[in-house]
């Protein structure tokens, strides 16, 4: 098998915007009276926010009416915050380099909806080298569902079995795995040792340490 094509998740990647989403929903949420601890938002990583608004209103009993609304609050306050304040992950100009260099097809793969696909895009300072981009944010189910990255290999015009993928998430993990496509975990450092990543085909500390040795143990 020769791999063609590297989809790359967004959110905790390519871009520092996990703590951001936690900031905005601690915002939306402390209106309703609830406040979530770190390890709650972890549980939820990868999660569309949709999903993530769902399973938190349910464990605190708030109800359906909100969730909406909620949803709409926390999306324009991290688009306001990413924009603000957004910083790239280390590694992605190096990690993007290797594979221009060596013809890759680029696509991203994410859980949020375009317009924050494109805002990071714009940001990191990557459009020319973006070929594809696929949100999971219509989709009858988000990560981890294997659909978005079908969507995104689709949009690409590649076989999902030519494609490697790049992840921070466990959700998106497995939605990569049930894509049939190679998968490199990066995960934050508070969860790198976890067990749990073991079902990925390789797990880094960095994007920036990714090099020939490792393409070539994927192939």
């Amino acid at each position: 098998m020769q791999l063609t094509t590297v989809i790359f998740d967004m959110d905790g990647l390519l871009i520092d915007s996990e703590p951001l989403w936690n900031e905005a929903a601690d915002e939306v949420f402390r209106m309703y009276g609830v406040s979530l601890s770190e390890e709650q938002y972890n549980t939820t990583t990868g999660l569309r926010t949709k999903e993530f608004v769902q399973w938190w209103f349910h464990q605190f009993n708030l109800g359906d009416a909100e969730h909406a609304r909620a949803e709409k609050l926390i999306f324009e306050k991290v688009m306001q915050k990413v924009d603000a304040k957004g910083r790239m992950m280390p590694g992605v100009h190096h990690i993007f380099r290797f594979f221009i260099e060596r013809n890759f097809k680029i696509g991203i793969a994410s859980s949020s909806p375009q317009a924050l696909i494109d805002l990071v895009i714009k940001i990191c300072g990557i459009g020319k080298y973006v070929n594809g981009t696929a949100t999971a944010e219509y989709l009858p189910h988000g990560k981890p569902h294997p659909q978005v990255y079908l969507d995104c290999a689709s949009t690409l015009n590649s076989n999902p079995l030519d494609c490697l993928c790049f992840e921070d998430s466990f959700p998106g993990m497995i939605a990569a795995k049930a894509a049939r496509m190679k998968c490199v975990v990066v995960p934050h450092h508070s969860q790198v040792k976890e067990e749990r990543w073991a079902a990925a085909d390789l797990k880094l500390s960095s994007l920036q340490n990714f090099g020939m040795l490792h393409l070539n143990l994927l192939q």
